[in-house]
């Protein structure tokens, strides 16, 4: 494709001009993409006129036409391209477009976003939305250094990342540090009955990533039944070890226990369907999968990772298992799968739970306040 059918593809910016332009990898199924549009969403729009650069823009993505529907411009950086073509393309358009804000919704985009907003008069905000040292790690080292410094603002979505961001005192490391919780939408995610006839059903949804521990619940799920004990589990989710967990499953003979129906854009119906849920990632930052179900009024069992112990009150709106305690993750599962009111009580405090810590209005507030001690003068004439 040429450079000119490629630039093509970007839709022509509208008259008014940008004031925030968010900076995102690419507009698949993961959570930082669903926690853009869950802001855009909410964002009062016409006053605040955002517009959207994507550095790896498919056209079919699902968030594409999410935010299309939104009436928010999109933007989509030469593809393919080598990387630094694309920053100079992110350069010129933030010149073009004038905005005041450029906020990189991802750690991988940060210093991108930092060097096209030099010189401009934007206010550069960086973002990390997952554990310190793994994002750090999956960055590479140059990058990765690059990317936790600048730039000097950086949003943070869990507490526990900040501190050892903090911990850290060395030179590669942002010098102001908001950490803003991500919200959901509490009128989409809303309080279901609990299924309380027919097999009990274990939900768990996220992207089929190495880091989301998947096997886990596949193993889990085969010493459950070997105790004899009836279920059905479901991964909602697509990606790379999809067919390696499939495999798996037919490996240890879970053919009928265990589905990977793949992506589904109906997450609240894969919710009411369920008796609890479960989430055994690695390294997280906040969770949308673990607020989502609690939401729904579903107990939850999951990894302490991230943000995972502040969220899910242990003994209360689920449990809380130690990394890799295999043991103790058995436990927790059998009591739930044996236990229909258990669920129903602690799917019960998880809703309560998120009505008064989960909202979209307080990640919005929260956001433009992080942009005002960063620099962002509200009522600068345009």
């Amino acid at each position: 494709m040429t450079r000119h059918r490629q630039e093509r593809q970007s839709p022509a910016p509208p008259a008014a001009p940008c004031r925030f332009l968010y900076l995102i990898g690419q507009l698949t199924p993961g959570g930082s993409e669903r926690q853009l549009v869950c802001l855009l969403e909410q964002l009062n729009r016409r006053q605040y006129r955002p517009h959207v650069v994507v550095w790896n823009y498919r056209e079919h993505d699902p968030y594409v036409a999410k935010i299309h529907a939104l009436g928010v411009p999109l933007h989509a950086l030469p593809h393919p391209g080598s990387q630094v073509y694309k920053m100079l393309a992110l350069r010129r358009l933030v010149r073009r477009l004038q905005p005041e804000i450029v906020h990189s919704y991802s750690s991988f985009m940060n210093v991108a976003a930092w060097w096209a907003a030099r010189g401009t008069g934007s206010v550069p905000i960086g973002a990390l939305r997952s554990d310190f040292l793994w994002a750090e790690q999956e960055n590479g080292v140059l990058l990765g250094c690059l990317n936790m410094r600048w730039p000097r603002s950086q949003i943070f979505n869990n507490a526990p990342a900040a501190e050892m961001a903090r911990q850290h005192r060395r030179f590669f490391v942002p010098k102001h540090l908001f950490i803003i919780r991500n919200g959901i939408d509490l009128q989409r995610f809303h309080a279901t009955p609990l299924p309380l006839d027919g097999p009990v059903c274990l939900v768990g949804v996220g992207s089929l990533l190495p880091v989301k521990r998947w096997d886990r619940l596949v193993h889990a799920a085969a010493q459950l039944r070997q105790q004899g004990l009836t279920f059905r589990v479901r991964i909602i989710g697509d990606g790379p070890l999809r067919q390696a967990l499939q495999q798996e499953v037919q490996r240890l003979g879970l053919a009928e226990v265990v589905a990977l129906p793949g992506y589904s854009d109906d997450v609240p119906g894969e919710l009411a369907a369920a008796t609890f849920t479960v989430h055994l990632a690695a390294a997280e930052g906040c969770p949308n999968a673990v607020m989502e179900a609690m939401a729904c009024g579903r107990a939850v069992v999951a990894m302490a990772a991230g943000d995972v112990p502040a969220l899910v009150e242990d003994g209360k709106t689920g449990f809380v298992v130690p990394q890799d305690d295999g043991a103790r993750l058995g436990h927790c599962l059998a009591t739930l799968l044996t236990d229909r009111q258990l669920c129903r009580h602690m799917g019960e405090a998880g809703r309560r739970k998120a009505e008064q810590a989960f909202g979209l209005e307080r990640l919005v507030a929260e956001t433009l306040a992080a942009y005002r001690v960063a620099g962002w003068r509200e009522h600068r004439e345009r």
